[in-house]
């Protein structure tokens, strides 16, 4: 056979071959392109991603939203807050009840519950703890026959062949008691873990901050050496018995309820820290602050950051029953419809990385992501606003049964005036006018519109929707800065922007005294093709009542220098809620917490002795009506003081397949993964058909590779024959 014969030969072959192949990927059932090899059809499982890999898995070090949606489905501080409930509800989770601090004086007198704070001198809350929880099997709780633990003592022998927690061949449990959370919360302290949040609960635990103290000598005098905690007393933090502890909190801080919700104070037991802390055990990445110990509905199962994280469903888990309480809407979305069933509904979270958008965005549009966020090259694709300028899913994403999720979040944007600046700054009416007439000015309503594609609401003032305090609609309207159309808030005309600024004392942007133009000073840390876009719309916004603005731009840490030190006249900032609570937004404002001198959280250096005495009063009181009445009055001194220019509420945006059940935002609780439901059968029948392989490209390159060797090899035969 000459080499002609060979070569068309193998052709046809390889011809065959790809229609075989072909005819394989067409009649396989797998998906062929599926990112999850090996992983069941039909899983009862939630797909998901992860774009940064999580720093800090240990409670007392983790406060980072990345790291608490892991820690938040196997940690169980003693409360939680109610899935459906809103404003948000604090309930029981490891507790029996919501405790209720009992109040003392300095003689330790038990004093009433409507004692004035001033007679407090401590509140001390007690939590019993609900009976037979368990922790998740560990290595680091498995005992031997004669009851010792068998992993507490290991030597450099017994650790050489262990790289995971799945090479130690024996596991246990026990009973959560009242000493695990006395334990942690003695771990914020520790001068190894640098708790972000030891500073402030040192303020308020007592005995905390001299406790830190002295496990910092005790760590010094013995370095390299292991703190037992258990050593080491903590006056604010006592076990009462097996399943109570008592906290002692200095005068009266309503606002520590909300802390019992976080993993900072969920349990961990002694055993694990004691495990962990042996030598050899960090270098194979063998840490509490890698492998969490917890009680929670789920486990971390696999914990490789660089590809994916697994959380699976603890066979020890205590028991809870999805929520039978919710409105008519919760109703109406189907959200009951699993009311009763035994917690969690689903068996395991896949989180695979995903550093990208847009791949991202097309394992989701394939079906391999559950739900997805939306960035703004998807925008268009995922959303369309009706004629009443509502968001609503695009047709595409309505014949793929996606589902569209808002909320605003539990956070506002603002621009800050310094109020120790000469030109913006003072409580006079004259500097009072000239912030309204700029906050007029900049129309937030244009740009929640043409940055945020409509992700946000327009801000009437420091309290965002979903706290206590917040009032819907006209009747909680910054009058300073909108006013009321029938139903409708509406931003006031620039013509009384123009009067305010003239009354302030520049009539048309100039001096009336000198006729020098007003220049405002905006410093600010955003930087790049978009920051710009943004910063010339602010100056437009100004350009408007003939004010000149300046830009200033800076990196973040000479940012933030110039706003300790007051250098700052206008700046942009933000602020996300630690806790449900109208103090957590009121105390950016609180004249004692100034940046300047203080080093605070008033970034705008405000201080109105009238503010101060009303949010003195306010933050200690219960929510009730006597209770608004003070925010009331708070909202008007600051909206008239105008501070901040009120920008926005940021709003989200999410979109979930239809497979994916009982998805409510809920910006306060972390640990929502239990009640998510997902259909497997549905699931897997929409990968099918949206995953088959295209393969008419291959069949058109197969018959033009036929029609360019079919002259050929004809060509060649009749040679062939020819010379025969």
């Amino acid at each position: 056979m000459t080499r002609m014969g060979i070569s068309l030969l193998g052709t046809i072959l390889f011809t065959t071959g790809l229609f075989t192949t072909a005819s394989q990927l067409s009649g396989c059932s797998d998906n062929w392109n599926s990112p999850y090899p090996g992983t069941a059809k039909q899983a009862n499982a939630v797909y998901s991603a992860f774009s940064e890999r999580p720093k800090h898995l240990d409670p007392a070090r983790s406060y980072s939203e990345n790291e608490v949606e892991f820690t938040g489905q196997i940690y169980e501080p003693p409360l939680q807050y109610h899935f459906l409930k809103r404003p948000y509800t604090l309930i029981p989770l490891t507790a029996e009840a919501v405790p209720k601090p009992r109040f003392y004086d300095a003689a330790g007198k038990p004093l009433p519950d409507d004692a004035p704070s001033a007679a407090i001198a401590e509140s001390v809350y007690e939590i019993r703890l609900r009976p037979g929880i368990r922790y998740q099997p560990h290595p680091a709780l498995a005992r031997n026959a004669a009851g010792r633990y068998r992993y507490h003592a290991l030597d450099a022998a017994a650790l050489a062949d262990k790289a995971t927690l799945a090479d130690f061949a024996h596991t246990g449990s026990r009973e959560l008691t009242a000493a695990d959370y006395v334990y942690q919360i003695k771990r914020l302290a520790h001068p190894g873990l640098s708790s972000p949040i030891f500073g402030l609960m040192s303020e308020h635990i007592v005995g905390l901050r001299e406790l830190g103290a002295t496990l910092e000598q005790a760590a010094k005098a013995r370095p390299g050496s292991i703190l037992n905690l258990n050593d080491f007393p903590l006056a604010g933090a006592e076990v009462v018995d097996r399943t109570t502890y008592r906290i002692r909190i200095k005068g009266k801080y309503p606002q520590f309820i909300y802390w019992l919700a976080m993993p900072f104070f969920a349990p961990v037991p002694w055993e694990a820290e004691a495990f962990f802390a042996q030598p050899g055990m960090a270098d194979r990445n063998l840490t509490l602050d890698w492998q969490p110990v917890g009680t929670g509905p789920f486990y971390l199962a696999e914990n490789d950051p660089n590809r994916r994280m697994v959380l699976k469903k603890n066979p020890n888990f205590h028991g809870e029953t999805y929520p039978a309480d919710g409105d008519a809407a919760d109703r109406q979305a189907g959200l009951l419809a699993d009311a009763g069933k035994p917690l969690p509904l689903v068996d395991e979270a896949i989180f695979s990385l995903e550093k990208e958008t847009i791949p991202y965005w097309s394992k989701f549009m394939q079906g391999y992501y559950d739900s997805a966020g939306i960035s703004s090259d998807s925008f268009d694709q995922a959303v369309r606003f009706s004629a009443r300028g509502e968001p609503q899913p695009t047709d595409s994403m309505r014949d793929k049964d996606i589902r569209l999720i808002t909320t605003v979040a539990a956070s506002i944007w603002y621009v800050g005036f310094n109020m120790l600046d000469p030109v913006v700054g003072g409580l006079g009416e004259d500097r009072q006018k000239l912030r309204q007439a700029l906050s007029i000015a900049f129309d937030y309503d244009e740009f929640i519109s043409i940055f945020l594609n409509g992700r946000g609401i327009p801000a009437q003032g420091p309290i965002p929707p979903g706290l206590f305090g917040y009032v819907e609609g006209v009747a909680g309207l910054n009058p300073y800065v909108y006013q009321a159309r029938g139903k409708q808030i509406v931003r006031r005309p620039l013509a009384d922007a123009k009067r305010l600024l003239a009354e302030a004392g520049y009539p048309n942007g100039r001096q009336a005294k000198t006729g020098e133009p007003l220049v405002l000073y905006f410093d600010t840390m955003a930087s790049g093709p978009d920051a710009k876009s943004r910063l010339d719309w602010m100056k437009k916004q100004l350009d408007k009542l003939g004010v000149q603005l300046v830009v200033r731009g800076t990196d973040y840490n000479r940012f933030q220098d110039k706003i300790r030190k007051g250098n700052a006249q206008l700046f942009e900032w933000g602020w996300n809620a630690d806790y449900p609570d109208p103090e957590n937004f009121f105390f950016l404002l609180y004249g004692p917490h100034k940046k300047v001198a203080t080093g605070g959280e008033n970034a705008a250096n405000y201080d109105n002795p009238e503010f101060n005495r009303l949010f003195e009063q306010m933050k200690d009181m219960d929510n009730g009506p006597a209770r608004q009445k003070v925010i009331d009055a708070m909202l008007e001194i600051v909206r008239r003081d105008a501070p901040w220019i009120y920008a926005y509420y940021p709003k989200s945006f999410g979109l979930r397949h239809g497979w994916v059940h009982n998805v409510k935002p809920n910006l306060m609780a972390n640990n929502t993964l239990k009640y998510r439901r997902v259909d497997p059968e549905l699931r897997e029948r929409q990968r099918e058909a949206w995953n088959q392989p295209v393969l008419w490209p291959i069949v058109l390159m197969l018959g033009g590779l036929f029609a360019l060797i079919a002259p050929a090899a004809i060509a060649w035969r009749r040679r062939e024959e020819g010379q025969a």
